[in-house]
């Protein structure tokens, strides 16, 4: 019971970087990544805004965690995104040995990865929220409306 109130916590804290994007026109996703219960990086997306493909939440929030402890091995520490990363942010979590990543809804675009192919040490978990549902509906909504 305290481990599922301290996920929904650090999936909130990813929410709030969510709305970041929501508020910036970028596709609402945020990422914070943790270690030892320490909140040590978040991002958003922000590939609109600069201009640049592979500047995802998770892509973003890996790298200030490699600047926070000077180091590309991240295996101590635990990723929560708002909605299940696609390939290429897997592909950079996978290369930095980060172990578990807590994801608040699935992504219904197709994905290109088989996930019963991904090393057999890391674990996803779907947490299965609402909110993190809603800001990204709300947002195709208000896209669709302009």
């Amino acid at each position: 019971m305290l481990v599922m109130l301290m996920n929904e916590k650090k999936l909130m804290l990813a929410l709030k970087e969510a709305k970041k994007a929501f508020n910036d026109d970028e596709i609402p996703v945020g990422c914070v990544i943790v270690k030892n219960n320490e909140t040590i990086a978040c991002g958003y997306n922000q590939r609109e805004s600069k201009n640049n493909a592979i500047l995802h939440a998770e892509i973003i929030a890996i790298d200030k965690a490699c600047k926070k402890l000077k180091s590309w091995r991240l295996d101590d520490c635990i990723m929560y995104v708002t909605l299940k990363p696609c390939m290429m942010c897997m592909g950079a979590i996978v290369e930095s040995r980060i172990k578990k990543v807590y994801y608040g809804t699935e992504n219904n675009s197709e994905q290109m990865y088989d996930v019963e192919k991904l090393p057999k040490g890391l674990q996803l978990y779907n947490l299965n929220n609402r909110d993190c549902s809603k800001i990204l509906s709300d947002f195709f909504k208000k896209k669709r409306k302009k």
